[in-house]
C-alpha cells in the first residue's frame, strides 16, 4: 500500500483536480478531495481499458455514486502498471477517506518521468483557490 503522501516532495496537481505523486521512474495518480465533493459515499469504480500506452487526458477511471458520476484522467502520458487493489475489492469509499494517499486510482509508468508541463505544485494548486487537499 502506498505511504503517507504528505511527506512526498515529488507531488503535483492537474486543473481537473486530480494528483500525481512522482516515484522515480514511476508514480501515483489520484483525485482530489474537491473533486469528490458532494460525494456521500462511492458505489462503483469502473476502470476503463488501460492495455498499453495512454495519452495525457484520457480517462482512467468513471467514479460513480447515484447518478452523479466523475472521471479520473491520465496526468501525463504514459502506461498504467497497476490499479489499486483495495478499490477493486471493494474498499472504493478509501476515494473519500484518503483521497489524497491510500485512495490513489493507479501506479504508471510516465513515459517522460522528469517531465512536469501543465501540472501544478501544491502552492499553485492552492493559489488557484481550489485546493481542499489540506483536510
Amino acid at each position: 500500500m502506498k505511504s503517507n503522501i504528505n511527506i512526498v516532495k515529488d507531488l503535483y496537481f492537474t486543473s481537473d483536480h486530480e494528483w500525481v505523486d512522482f516515484q522515480g521512474a514511476t508514480a501515483f495518480t489520484g483525485i482530489c478531495a474537491f473533486k469528490l465533493l458532494g460525494f456521500k459515499e462511492v458505489q462503483e469504480v469502473k476502470y476503463h481499458d488501460s492495455d498499453g500506452f495512454m495519452s495525457k487526458g484520457e480517462v482512467i477511471a468513471t467514479i460513480r455514486y447515484n447518478d452523479y458520476q466523475i472521471e479520473a484522467h491520465m496526468p501525463v502520458n504514459g502506461k498504467i502498471l497497476q490499479i489499486n487493489d483495495e478499490l477493486k475489492s471493494g474498499n472504493q469509499n478509501l476515494l473519500l477517506l484518503q483521497p489524497e494517499s491510500n485512495g490513489w486510482i493507479a501506479r504508471i509508468a510516465p513515459s517522460q518521468p522528469y517531465e512536469r508541463k501543465g501540472l501544478m505544485l501544491h502552492k499553485e494548486y492552492q493559489l488557484n483557490g481550489k485546493d481542499k487537499y489540506a483536510k
